[in-house]
């Protein structure tokens, strides 16, 4: 069909095209017109994900998660937030909603407050904005205050759902630290009375006082017996010297009373060898001074005997004190050991108070935390715009019905035109001869105008009209034509 053809249908049905879509245009406004007017109020909140927890301290990791807005929407759209809406404006004591929640479900026990929130999930949207954290909530009624009421009300029932969300774990939690705190405050107990058990029964204090006095004990034991051996290795040596030569020792050299025996040894000796060359040996006073040296000798090794016992006695006596000194300080240090080990088990129970304090700490500290969130009233959402009553109904919308009516009826108008004339064909232009009846054509029957002027071709439709329309002219007029043709083949 070319644009010649398809202008001539319509030129030739534009009475039908034009009641047609005047008909869809005019059913269009209609049914705006009487369709009920709805309301849309829309509110709006921005959850804050990036500010850090004000309890915690922290940014919470979950906020930042890619499902979390995904999340709020679920939670603006569950049913526990719209039981909200309806317990905050008491829609479950609404005559109108019981009738007709009576006339839709038969009165079905247990089944009003499921309906009601079915029917208003119906009316209400939530959409996040793009690229950023604001969610706009709609809510579209035919009363517009109490759209704006119930679009407020959702608002109002998702903060107060996010923050029971939030504190409920807490007031658990807090129960659970409350039963914790208890039971690590009774360890500690038991370990501090345990730890204090066993100090009083060893006899040990906190400062180790005892412990630093039996170490300083031992330190100087140790010292005595260094010294000790000193001395006894001395005084052993001298007992050997005075073995050896008794009257060499320097005990015996320094003796007052052998010194002055020696000395008298000495001259009485000088005064033998002078009686010896003047009186000779035989005389009574040389036999004299003989004897008495003798005696002096006698008694210088009789001094000297007793030096040396001296010095075996003495080195016995340091021999003795080694012994005891050394017997005492294995005494101190198995005391030391017992010491350190009742001192280690001590540290022991003490690092076992220490646990327990440290358990009991930690965990009062999170049940405090816990006690704090659990009286937390404060979210991460805030109300950016709350919802006014709109003063324009969102629909129906006349100018949009009607653009679709016209594209609509313009589109059915067409379609009907063109169906018909498929249907009921009919010859329209010079093109439609070989078209329908299958012949060439062979010649245009003008239509002279009225006014005298030089006919113009008027094409095969107004050629028709002016013969007839009847079948039987048609195809005698193809057949007609169709002779010269044939004859001349």
């Amino acid at each position: 069909m070319t644009l010649n053809q398809f202008l001539l249908i319509l030129k030739a049905r534009r009475w039908l095209i034009a009641g047609i879509f005047s008909l869809v245009v005019a059913s269009a406004l209609a049914a705006t017109l009487l369709m009920p007017k709805t309301y849309t109020a829309t509110a709006a909140v921005v959850l804050d994900v990036k500010s850090p927890d004000p309890i915690a301290g922290m940014i919470l990791p979950g906020m930042t998660q890619p499902g979390y807005m995904a999340t709020q929407l679920d939670l603006m759209r569950s049913e526990r937030v719209v039981l909200g809406v309806i317990r905050a404006l008491q829609l479950g004591d609404s005559p109108e909603l019981r009738e007709l929640w009576a006339k839709q479900t038969n009165s079905a026990p247990g089944s009003f407050e499921p309906w009601l929130v079915d029917a208003l999930l119906k009316k209400f949207d939530a959409r996040p904005s793009k690229e950023s954290n604001v969610i706009s909530i709609s809510f579209s009624a035919q009363d517009p205050a109490y759209a704006a009421a119930l679009a407020n009300a959702v608002v109002e029932s998702y903060i107060k759902t996010t923050l029971e969300l939030r504190v409920e774990p807490a007031k658990q939690y807090r129960t659970l630290f409350d039963d914790q705190t208890k039971q690590a405050r009774d360890r500690l107990e038991a370990a501090q009375l345990k730890v204090s058990e066993y100090q009083r029964t060893h006899g040990l204090i906190a400062t180790d006082e005892r412990l630093d006095i039996e170490n300083a004990r031992l330190s100087e034991l140790s010292t005595q017996l260094v010294a000790i051996q000193a001395v006894k290795a001395e005084s052993g040596s001298r007992q050997v010297q005075a073995a050896a030569s008794p009257d060499r020792t320097q005990e015996a050299l320094n003796n007052p009373v052998v010194a002055s025996l020696n000395t008298e040894v000495s001259r009485l000796e000088g005064r033998l060898k002078e009686l010896e060359s003047s009186l000779g040996d035989a005389h009574p006073q040389v036999l004299q001074t003989r004897a008495n040296i003798a005696e002096l000798r006698g008694r210088i090794s009789a001094e000297v005997n007793k030096v040396g016992a001296s010095l075996s006695m003495n080195n016995r006596v340091n021999v003795d004190r080694e012994a005891q000194i050394r017997a005492a300080l294995e005494q101190q240090r198995q005391k030391m050991l017992a010491l350190k080990a009742q001192r280690d088990e001590a540290l022991v129970l003490i690092k076992d108070v220490e646990s327990a304090q440290d358990a009991y700490n930690r965990v009062v500290a999170r049940r405090d935390q816990t006690s704090i969130e659990s009286q937390s009233t404060q979210t991460n959402v805030s109300i950016v715009k709350r919802a006014t009553r709109p003063y324009a109904p969102s629909s129906p919308n006349l100018m949009v019905n009607l653009a679709l009516a016209m594209a609509v009826g313009l589109v059915f108008a067409l379609g009907t035109a063109v169906s018909l004339e498929l249907w009921d064909r009919r010859l329209r232009a010079d093109e439609d001869v070989p078209l329908v009846l299958g012949v060439p054509m062979l010649g245009v029957v003008l239509s002279a105008p009225r006014d005298g002027t030089a006919a113009l071709p008027m094409g095969s439709y107004g050629a028709l009209n002016k013969i007839g329309n009847a079948p039987k002219d048609l195809a005698r007029i193809g057949h007609t034509a169709a002779q010269p043709a044939d004859s001349a083949n």
